[in-house]
């Protein structure tokens, strides 16, 4: 792609062409790596190739202050995740003394920032990360277990508290079901690392065969355990070295992608009119992986509203409508739910389903009656919860612009009329958070964030407001000018922020054609994504 240029539509399609020829090329997505899953694959798989590239990068990773990760309380899961894993290094004795002393240092500045958030957080506070009532009690166990066994060559005294409203009831119920053979919802099997010594070759888990364990390299080297046993071609040994290959060392928190990455990529570019070429073959394999029950967003996971959604509208937008009828699955009596035992809601999944129903009742305008009352229901579930301030904020994403953005354009293309204020004060809140260097975003302004922005004013009715289209230019020449310098950092939900590299690019290319198609900016020679 660094070839391609800001000069005009021609450019964006090039590089769209590119991108969705890529995810035929690397079939199992692209995804940034993990602090939280690489610090449990140091834990769990020293054996593992590369294990020295992997602690080297949590020593890399490692902020000024001490932790890891994003701001606020999303830095507490990959702290945990370092700072155990540089403790069970320790303890292995394996490193030079200078190396001791260089672990030693970074778990010490660990260990007394967690000491002093621990004291402070709730339960209540944390993010709603998938598997956090199991993966803080599960780190925070295993380092005060290290903390006893270093004794005076540790943090004398220092000893680690669950937050406020959390234990380890949930974390004992999964441990003691894993250990006695028993079925878990296959959803649990992303984080199988927190069933400790119960999770080695557990009998009711059956790896994919691909060799992935609920897609999730930190669960797949729990459930191998020691490799000695196992011969050299085992499928999830042979799988754990190819992810580990493929990012240099860390691993990202959930791989494959393959459905989530393509359903996402080819709704947002062709939602917004980008003339992609999309081989015949990858429309072909997202039609074939919905079944009755929907689709995963990759093997090992199981299926759920969101992947089956996004794949059906992706489909129905490039002329090949499925029948919907799949996500009535994951309907309750107030909305859609992501999958079967969902605890909470999430608006974002719910606009995707408006969007799935709505965009196959366009193009089956005589089945559109089948599908008016879900359509009645999400759409009033999203009303009801968006933010005073116009906003939206959701469970799969640190930021409100992209919740935003899913509600909004779900609202204005299928809410109908009653839906307009809504979207309207959705575009209010997008012009009054903009910054002054034209960008948009939660903790600073992204090129990410500030695509969402944009779509959000030039895909429904703000786009006929003067004062939308000149931010939304204000926003082009942002990503102009970010492009090499300003980099996306992990905003997705998992068990810790991940960035989905080709899902947003999709989401800035989507940007730059609709400001381009819609006349607030004049073209520029540069570098496009």
């Amino acid at each position: 792609m660094d070839s391609a240029t800001w000069d005009g539509p021609a450019g964006v399609t090039g590089a769209s062409d590119e991108l969705v020829r890529e995810l035929m090329i690397r079939p199992w997505g692209q995804v940034t790596p993990s602090v939280y899953e690489t610090g449990r694959v140091v834990t769990l798989a020293p054996w593992l190739a590369r294990h020295a590239d992997r602690v080297a990068y949590l020593l890399a990773a490692q902020r000024d202050d001490g932790g890891w990760g994003a701001p606020g309380a999303y830095a507490l899961v990959p702290t945990l995740s370092a700072t155990e894993a540089l403790l069970a290094e320790l303890r292995r004795g394996t490193e030079t003394r200078q190396e001791s002393a260089t672990l030693l240092e970074a778990a010490g500045r660990g260990l007394r920032l967690l000491s002093g958030w621990l004291a402070e957080l709730t339960a209540r506070s944390l993010p709603d990360l998938p598997a956090v009532e199991l993966t803080v009690p599960d780190m925070v166990g295993r380092i005060n277990g290290h903390l006893d066994a270093l004794g005076e060559a540790g943090c004398p005294g220092l000893r680690l508290r669950l937050p406020a409203g959390m234990d380890t009831t949930f974390l004992d119920i999964v441990r003691d079901r894993i250990g006695s053979g028993r079925q878990v919802p296959e959803k649990l099997l992303h984080a199988l690392e927190v069933a400790g010594d119960a999770a080695a070759g557990a009998a009711s888990v059956l790896p994919t065969a691909i060799g992935t364990v609920g897609a999730s390299p930190a669960a797949s080297a729990a459930w191998l355990g020691d490799p000695a046993g196992r011969a050299a071609g085992d499928p999830v040994l042979r799988h754990l070295e190819a992810v580990v290959v493929r990012h240099g060392g860390p691993v990202p928190v959930g791989f494959p992608i393959t459905v989530f990455e393509r359903g996402w990529v080819l709704s947002w570019l062709v939602r917004a009119g980008v003339p992609v070429d999309v081989p015949p073959e990858l429309v072909a394999e997202l039609r074939a992986v919905i079944g009755p029950a929907g689709t995963p967003a990759g093997p090992g996971l199981p299926c759920d509203a969101d992947t089956t959604s996004v794949a059906l509208h992706a489909l129905t937008l490039l002329g090949m409508p499925q029948v919907p009828a799949s996500l009535l699955e994951f309907e309750t009596e107030t909305h859609f739910c992501t999958w079967q035992g969902e605890q909470g809601a999430s608006v974002t999944v719910n606009a995707h389903v408006l969007d799935a129903f709505g965009q196959y009742a366009i193009c089956r305008p005589a089945e559109r009656a089948s599908y008016e009352r879900v359509m009645a229901k999400t759409t009033r579930f999203l009303l009801d919860r968006q933010e005073p301030d116009g906003s939206w904020s959701d469970r799969w994403h640190a930021s409100p612009y992209y919740a935003t953005a899913g509600c909004a354009l779900a609202l204005d293309e299928f809410g109908g009329d009653g839906s307009a204020e809504a979207v309207a004060r959705a575009a209010r809140w997008v012009l009054d958070s903009q910054r002054e260097d034209g960008s948009w975003g939660r903790w600073g302004g992204t090129p990410e964030e500030t695509a969402y922005a944009m779509q959000v004013l030039l895909m429904t009715n703000a786009k006929w407001d003067p004062a939308g289209r000149e931010a939304a230019a204000r926003g082009y020449d942002y990503l102009h000018r970010s492009w090499g310098v300003v980099d996306n950092p992990p905003m997705w939900h998992d068990k810790d922020l991940y960035l989905p590299i080709a899902i947003v690019r999709a989401v800035v290319l989507a940007a730059v054609h609709l400001a381009q198609g819609a006349g607030v900016v004049v073209p520029v020679a540069g570098p496009l994504v």
